[in-house]
Order: C-alpha cells, then sequence, then structure tokens
C-alpha cells in the first residue's frame, strides 16, 4: 500500500512545477527524476547532435526510460497501480512519455504532454485508458504545434481520450495558464 493515493513522474527538468502543484494536490506523490544521459546544459532522455527528433533514437531511450519509471514505481510502491500513476513531460520528456504510453509499453492512469511529439510508429491500442492532456505554444519554434494536432489524431484514432489545448501565445514553454489546465486535468482523474 502506497503512503499516497497517486503518483505523479515529471519528466525533463519540470522540478519547480512539481513544487507549485504540492499544496494542490495533497494525496500525491511527486517525484521528478533527472533524465539519465548527460548534456552540457542539464540532462537528456536521448541525443540532440544532428537529428533529434530521429525515431530510432527515441526508441533506443525506451530502455533507459523504461528501467527508470520501473525503479520509481517500486520504490513508491505504485508498481501493482499503474492506473493511480501519471506522467507530465516538457518537450523530451513528453516525446519519451508518449512514445511510452502509445507503444503498449506503460498503462498509467492519465499523460500530460507539454510541447511534445509523438515519433512515427503504430499505436497500440493497449494503454487506451490512459487519459491524456497535449499542451502546445501556438508560438512553439522548437517543435511546431502540429506535432501534438498530430499526435492527438493518431491517439484518438487508437481509442485512446485525449483533450488538445494549443495555447496560441505560448513558445516552447509551460506557461501559467497551461501548469493550471495540467492540474485540473490530473484532479479530474485523480478522483
Amino acid at each position: 500500500m502506497a503512503s499516497r493515493d497517486h503518483l505523479v513522474i515529471f519528466l525533463h527538468g519540470i522540478g519547480a512545477l512539481a513544487s507549485s502543484w504540492r499544496a494542490q494536490l495533497p494525496n500525491t506523490r511527486l517525484v521528478a527524476p533527472d533524465a539519465p544521459l548527460h548534456h552540457r546544459y542539464g540532462h537528456q532522455w536521448f541525443s540532440t547532435d544532428g537529428n533529434p527528433l530521429d525515431p530510432v533514437r527515441i526508441r533506443a531511450a525506451r530502455e533507459i526510460f523504461d528501467d527508470l519509471m520501473n525503479v520509481i514505481v517500486q520504490r513508491e510502491r505504485f508498481a501493482e497501480a499503474h492506473e493511480r500513476v501519471a506522467f507530465v513531460g516538457v518537450s523530451q520528456g513528453a516525446i519519451v512519455a508518449l512514445d511510452a504510453v502509445a507503444s503498449g509499453r506503460w498503462h498509467v492512469g492519465a499523460l500530460v504532454a507539454f510541447s511534445g511529439l509523438l515519433p512515427p510508429q503504430p499505436v497500440s491500442s493497449a494503454s487506451k485508458g490512459t487519459s491524456v492532456l497535449l499542451v502546445h505554444g501556438g508560438n512553439d519554434t522548437t517543435i511546431p504545434t502540429m506535432a501534438s494536432k498530430l499526435a492527438a489524431a493518431q491517439l484518438e484514432t487508437a481509442g485512446f481520450k485525449v483533450e488538445l489545448d494549443v495555447e496560441r501565445e505560448t513558445g516552447h514553454t509551460i506557461s501559467s495558464a497551461g501548469a493550471q489546465k495540467a492540474l485540473s486535468f490530473l484532479k479530474k482523474n485523480f478522483r
């Protein structure tokens, strides 16, 4: 039995968001691990040299991602309760989280992806019970907004329940409005 009702795993540089949500999600364990690969500006899930969105690189990150998530859910005592786990990722963190759910490897209760994309792949309906919120800035010059629109269409076709929020004036970041929408989404899915 877990000491908390739910677990939210923040992926890729959003530990500050975890701190700001602590009071709003009092029965939730919040964890913000570093991505495992070192980068000159911090950590990363896969190499950004050359073509950073190469599907081969993203697939190569699967084992590292899965190993780390398994360690976290076991340590936090949610290994038998993935439906009470949520992934919240931004940029690379959103990409690896979307890949984990869409490939059918992770059957978590909820997924929030900020400024991410779904790598080209067949989408498995095995995880279609996962509720998905995609938040993307309309002014994102790093990953175009169309990436989240395509991900939403792919996931919906496979039977996922998906919400898409495009924030017209936002770039490649998490806005306060986007963070609030994500918090409301998690509260709704954690009832």
